[in-house]
C-alpha cells in the first residue's frame, strides 16, 4: 500500500473502515474473484480484519504496521530483567509486510492475535517461458537461489521475543517462487525445450533455509498454538512459524483463509481473556 494505514475499532465501524479506506476490495477475498493474486498481504489481511470484526463483533481490533524494538525490550523486561538491555538504535523496528493484528483483552492489554507476511523468490519459471538465459554470460536456463528470503528469520525471532509469555504464535509467511517448489514439474521454452524445475535441486531450492523458523515441522499447517517438549526432565513450550510454501502465487482467497484460520486460533487461545 501506498501509505501507512491504521485500523482500530471493533464491529460494523471497523469493517466500514477498511471498506472505506481500501475501496471494499479486501472485503471480497473469499468470493470467486480473489483466486488471483492481485491484492497485497496488506490488504489481505485488512480484509481479516473485517472478517473478524464481523464474527466478533464484541471485540475490538486494531492492525498497525510497526512494532519497535523499544517495545519489545520493554516487554522482555517485563518478564525478567535481565532481557531486552542491549538497544542501540532508538528507530528500531520489525515492519511485517501484512502487519500486526491485534486485540483488546479484558485486562486491557493488546494481544497480538496475527502477522502475515508474503514472499517471493525464484524467476526461474517465468524467464524459461519467456526464452530469457539467466547467469552472468546469459547462458544458464536457471539462476542459482539467493539468500535474501531469509531475512524473514530477523522479524519472526522478534516478534517470538514479543511473544515470549503467549501461548501462541500467529505468525504465517506465504513463500513463492522456483526457489519454494514443493514437488517436480516442467515447463517449456518458446523453441519447444522441455526444462524440469526439480524440488531437490539444491542450487533452486531454499526451503530449507526457511524451516529454521519453524523447527524443521511440516510445511503448509497451522502452528498458531504453540506446543510444549521434554527435554532430559524440563519442560519447554516452543513457538513457531506457519511457513506455507508452494512454486506459484499463492491467491488472495488461499492467503485469506490461512490467516482467517490462524487469527480464530489465536483467539481461541486467548478466549478466557476475551470478552467474548
Amino acid at each position: 500500500m501506498a501509505k501507512d494505514v491504521q485500523f482500530k475499532g471493533k464491529g460494523q465501524a471497523l469493517r466500514l473502515g477498511v471498506q472505506q479506506e481500501l475501496g471494499g476490495g479486501p472485503l471480497t477475498i473469499f468470493g470467486a474473484a480473489a483466486q488471483k493474486h492481485d491484492l497485497s498481504i496488506r490488504e489481505v489481511t485488512a480484509g481479516v480484519l473485517a472478517e473478524l470484526a464481523i464474527e466478533y463483533p464484541n471485540l475490538e481490533f486494531r492492525q498497525r504496521n510497526t512494532l519497535s524494538k523499544a517495545e519489545i525490550h520493554a516487554k522482555l523486561q517485563s518478564i525478567d530483567a535481565r532481557l531486552g538491555q542491549a538497544l542501540f538504535v532508538d528507530s528500531s523496528s520489525i515492519k511485517p509486510d501484512g502487519a500486526i493484528t491485534e486485540v483488546l483483552d479484558k485486562h486491557g492489554n493488546w494481544r497480538v492475535i496475527l502477522v502475515g507476511e508474503s514472499k517471493h523468490q525464484g524467476n526461474d519459471v517465468e524467464k524459461i517461458v519467456a526464452g530469457v538465459k539467466q547467469g552472468k554470460a546469459k547462458d544458464q536456463d536457471f539462476m542459482v537461489a539467493g539468500n535474501a528470503i531469509e531475512r524473514v528469520h530477523k522479524n519472526i525471532v522478534e516478534l517470538r521475543n514479543f511473544m515470549l509469555d503467549e501461548r501462541h504464535f500467529p505468525y504465517v509467511v506465504f513463500l513463492q517462487g522456483s526457489n519454494f517448489a514443493t514437488e517436480t514439474f516442467s515447463v517449456f521454452t518458446p523453441d519447444g525445450r522441455e526444462i524440469e524445475i526439480s524440488h531437490k535441486a539444491g542450487m533452486l531450492n531454499r526451503i530449507d533455509r526457511v524451516t529454521a523458523s519453524s523447527l524443521g515441522r511440516e510445511i503448509n499447517k497451522n502452528y498458531c498454538e504453540n506446543i510444549f517438549v521434554d527435554v532430559n526432565g524440563t519442560r519447554q513450550m516452543l513457538q513457531v512459524a506457519s511457513l506455507f510454501f508452494q512454486a506459484v502465487p499463492w491467491s488472495d482467497k488461499a492467503m485469506a483463509e490461512v490467516l482467517l484460520d490462524v487469527a480464530k486460533t489465536s483467539i481461541n487461545v486467548l478466549s478466557a481473556d476475551l470478552e467474548t
